[in-house]
């Protein structure tokens, strides 16, 4: 028989009526006589509530028991929905991470799965059964649950997959599929049909919000082909495969945006080899990412601007961070709330010219100023002032055919 993982996401399984419509599409699949395995987020608000919790008990909550205690939202959904498809006669039952084991490595917070044992599980489908998986977590060396970090539980569905060499992996979640942008900022998206990994990595990374960046990174590295749908309506999901496989005519694939970015400028910087390592050295050792840099020499050849972007809840910690920063002299440190990122995102780009120039000058018809640039082999992102995010996402989905 062949065997499909099925992923179900907070919103999915966010109510009891919710989950007993994931109980029906999971009794679907063993009618048409699959082997299925299930992996559950928690139920939507739960781990959020933990956070809060946590915060109100200590501002320094122990990493580990941080860890364990987030990991317990999954174990309701999971018994939740146990209990439902018993209810309906299936023989089926929950599964903790530390039960299969799924061992990962890395980080409390953001560890990878590196290894699934499968004779538990295997024992259990061979009888008839329905493993239900908690998502989002795995136990290190230690024996100590560990989580994937937000959005772990496509991680936990991708690398099942790969481990029981599933023929499927659908991710359920409550969008019905991954679109050229977010409808929410243009009613005129559309969804998208195949996608590559390296596109659908890039829209991950930068603002998409239907999978998580490591998740597709695990896909590739393992090429797992898998489809996003939603479980709320019946419709065709998008797949998520090679490159060839979703080769298509279309140049720019989608556009992303972000809202939560600050732009840091460091004015009159004394220029000398090193100087960027630096300032970006303690904002590293600080957990904070960097994202677009641009530096502009002064005309005397001896000071240097630098611009740089990061995420806005770590504008103050950069900020003293740089004050403090005995080995940079400058003469002043402004920064912008106001900005927000757009990126066109499209394997075409790799072999036509021109692509550049078009967003470009699409932007500067519409009087759109572009502060900051960055590109890879298959992105181009601009930063922009927030308040005209909206306008330049349409121009550059009309600009780009994608309407």
């Amino acid at each position: 028989m062949k065997t499909v993982v099925l992923k179900f996401g907070g919103t999915s399984v966010g109510s009891l009526e919710r989950i007993k419509k994931v109980a029906k599409i999971i009794a679907t699949y063993k009618k048409m006589r699959f082997n299925v395995i299930v992996v559950s987020s928690a139920m939507s608000g739960v781990t959020n509530d933990l956070i809060t919790k946590s915060k109100k008990l200590s501002n320094s909550f122990d990493s580990a028991e941080y860890d364990a205690l987030l990991a317990s939202g999954e174990q309701i959904a999971c018994a939740l929905i146990a209990g439902r498809l018993k209810h309906l006669n299936y023989k089926a039952r929950s599964w903790m991470s530390w039960q299969i084991p799924i061992i990962t490595d890395g980080p409390y917070s953001a560890a990878r799965i590196n290894k699934i044992h499968k004779k538990n599980i295997i024992k259990f489908i061979n009888s008839g059964g329905i493993p239900i998986v908690t998502g989002f977590q795995g136990i290190n060396l230690n024996n100590r649950i560990t989580t994937l970090g937000r959005g772990g539980t496509d991680a936990s569905a991708i690398m099942l997959a790969k481990f029981f060499k599933a023929e499927q992996c659908i991710i359920y979640t409550d969008v019905d599929g991954v679109y050229t942008t977010d409808p929410r900022n243009h009613k005129k998206a559309k969804k998208i049909n195949k996608i590559s990994y390296d596109e659908m990595l890039e829209m991950a990374s930068l603002g998409a919000k239907v999978m998580q960046p490591t998740s597709v990174q695990d896909a590739k590295l393992n090429n797992i082909n898998f489809t996003v749908k939603s479980s709320f309506i019946k419709k065709n999901g998008t797949l998520i495969t090679s490159s060839k496989k979703a080769f298509s005519n279309q140049i720019i694939t989608g556009i992303t945006s972000t809202k939560n970015d600050s732009k840091v400028t460091i004015i009159g910087v004394k220029d000398r080899p090193g100087v960027a390592a630096s300032i970006f050295k303690p904002l590293s050792l600080n957990n904070i990412n960097v994202d677009m840099v641009v530096q502009n020499m002064s005309l005397n050849g001896k000071e240097t601007d630098l611009t740089f972007t990061i995420k806005s809840e770590d504008l103050k910690k950069t900020e003293k961070l740089i004050k403090k920063n005995k080995k940079i002299l400058y003469r002043k440190l402004s920064y912008d709330n106001n900005v927000s990122k757009v990126s066109i995102i499209g394997v075409g780009m790799i072999t036509t010219p021109g692509i550049t120039y078009r967003m470009f000058q699409a932007l500067a018809d519409k009087k759109i100023n572009i502060m900051v640039i960055s590109t890879s082999e298959i992105k181009i992102s601009v930063l922009i002032s927030n308040k005209l995010l909206k306008k330049a996402i349409a121009v550059l989905h009309k600009e780009f055919k994608l309407d």
